[in-house]
């Protein structure tokens, strides 16, 4: 019977979006019935099982499922015994302290003896702890910006985006406590069979991450000036050069980090380079 691989990613939301177009960005197809907890990849030996995000730690390291992608932040506040394996890249995020705009923060000494509404206890304890600072905190689910406009709390801990959320309930951010994204985590446990599908799954990953940071360059100049465009390319290694059909001219064609790109445009025209083309590549292999 082949091995396969159970995968949990979080049942609904942007993250659960985002996992599966990974996915399918890897070349997997995935079986999907609606509103099945558990679907089955139809190319490649993997099961996905659709969980809450905060129950996924524990699923993984109970061996139900083999790996998970997941918030680190969601990793840190389970602290389960499961390996973080790879960061990747999206649905970052930041775990902070933020207060009512009207108080006049100086410190962290400003959350000595006050109350702290979050639903990362165990993140906000430790962080405490490290930083010597004495404060009740208030473990609730959801909605915890609320906290201090009804009396509970004097400050909120929370996951903060673009931080819309907290300014429309009258509150500013003060500290960063943890900066998250999404990560793939596995069981301790995978068997030789498991890690080798392991592997190949990161190995796609690895692909997939390296084609959305770099673009496929290509430039026309003349003959005389490639030695020059040649030392400004950072490229994997050297660029590929072409003859044009025009005499005493060429093609050259790279792989070029886009924000390098943007830093050496200029240096590029004026070596004279000549109809510039910038093209996202699908797969990269290194």
């Amino acid at each position: 019977m082949e091995k396969r691989l159970k995968i949990a990613i979080q049942k609904s939301g942007r993250l659960s979006d985002s996992s599966k177009a990974l996915l399918k960005e890897c070349g997997i197809q995935i079986k999907n019935g609606k509103n099945n907890l558990m679907a089955p990849a139809v190319n490649f030996p993997i099961d996905i099982l659709y969980l809450r995000d905060d129950d996924i730690p524990q699923y993984v390291e109970d061996g139900t499922a083999d790996l998970g992608i997941l918030g680190e932040n969601v990793v840190a506040e389970t602290d389960k015994n499961i390996i973080t394996a790879k960061k990747l890249g999206f649905a970052k995020c930041r775990l902070s302290l933020a207060v009512p705009k009207s108080d006049d923060y100086n410190s962290l000494l400003f959350f000595q003896n006050k109350k702290i509404a979050t639903s990362y206890p165990v993140i906000l304890s430790s962080f405490l702890k490290k930083n010597n600072i004495d404060a009740e905190i208030h473990k609730i689910s959801g909605s915890v910006e609320i906290a201090p406009n009804i009396g509970l709390a004097d400050a909120v801990c929370d996951i903060v985006s673009s931080g819309s959320t907290l300014f429309s309930n009258g509150l500013k951010e003060v500290e960063v406590i943890l900066q998250s994204e999404a990560v793939v985590v596995a069981n301790t446990n995978l068997d030789e069979e498991q890690t080798k599908i392991f592997e190949q799954l990161m190995f796609r990953i690895d692909a997939v991450k390296s084609a959305k940071k770099n673009k496929y360059i290509l430039l026309n100049a003349p003959n005389s000036a490639i030695p020059s465009i040649t030392n400004i390319l950072p490229g994997i290694k050297s660029p590929t050069i072409l003859p044009l059909a025009e005499e005493g001219w060429s093609s050259l064609h790279s792989v070029v980090n886009e924000e390098q790109f943007w830093n050496i445009i200029d240096e590029l025209k004026v070596a004279g380079a000549e109809g510039i083309l910038v093209i996202p590549i699908e797969k990269m292999i290194s």
